[in-house]
């Protein structure tokens, strides 16, 4: 995946990658590997995948502005992706999406979105172009929008608003490690978003039968 070049319309991503991978075993998730790749790999080609031309002409899709990736150096990532850890490692994936966010904060061309997906749910990227129409058409009075699957709001599969994202993980230097989700993104004014025939999108791997019952049915 080679480095893009962000823009107004682009979409960042912060992809979290990190963990303990308890209930695999200890194993690192994002080098999981399932249908012939690493969980990772599933997600950043999906990602690539993305059309280009949407996200330039004010469309729903569209490819991300910059993408970084939130796991330890012992995750090979491909060039032109960034890298991110929170410090101290295994912090929760709120001090790892601030880790991320100030990564991006450090590189050129910031992008007025920032989307949040993560490596154990390998077609997360899939839900992308639908959560960009819906804070785009949302106005600026809507700070983002995230997958709702069922009762349960997913906060890490949403595009936000870069700004309101970056001042929700960092509010005056409050703790952020394992820090509960919901607490601190829960006080974002999102759209909640149903997937619906791409409900996949939000299936997540915590298990070795999720992994094998997945790579099974492609």
């Amino acid at each position: 995946m080679s480095e893009r070049p962000a823009g107004p319309a682009a979409v960042d991503v912060v992809v979290l990658a990190g963990g303990t991978g308890r209930r695999l075993g200890g194993a690192r998730k994002p080098d999981v590997v399932a249908r012939g790749a690493r969980l990772l790999d599933h997600v950043l080609a999906g990602l690539g995948g993305l059309a280009p031309s949407a996200s330039t002409t004010g469309g729903a899709e569209g490819p991300p502005g910059r993408v970084v990736v939130v796991a330890p150096e012992e995750v090979a990532l491909p060039p032109g992706v960034l890298r991110a850890l929170e410090d101290p490692p295994l912090g929760g994936p709120v001090a790892g999406l601030a880790a991320g966010l100030a990564r991006l904060a450090r590189a050129p061309g910031p992008s007025a979105l920032t989307g949040v997906v993560t490596c154990d749910a390998p077609e997360s990227w899939r839900a992308l172009p639908a959560l960009i129409a819906e804070v785009r058409q949302g106005g600026d009075a809507r700070d983002g929008a995230c997958v709702r699957e069922a009762d349960r709001v997913q906060y890490l599969l949403g595009v936000y608003r870069t700004v309101a994202l970056s001042e929700c993980v960092a509010p005056g230097g409050a703790g952020l490690r394992n820090a509960p989700v919901r607490r601190v993104l829960g006080r974002l004014a999102v759209a909640h978003v149903d997937l619906g025939a791409l409900g996949r999108a939000a299936h997540d791997l915590d298990t070795w039968k999720e992994v094998r019952a997945w790579d099974a049915d492609g």
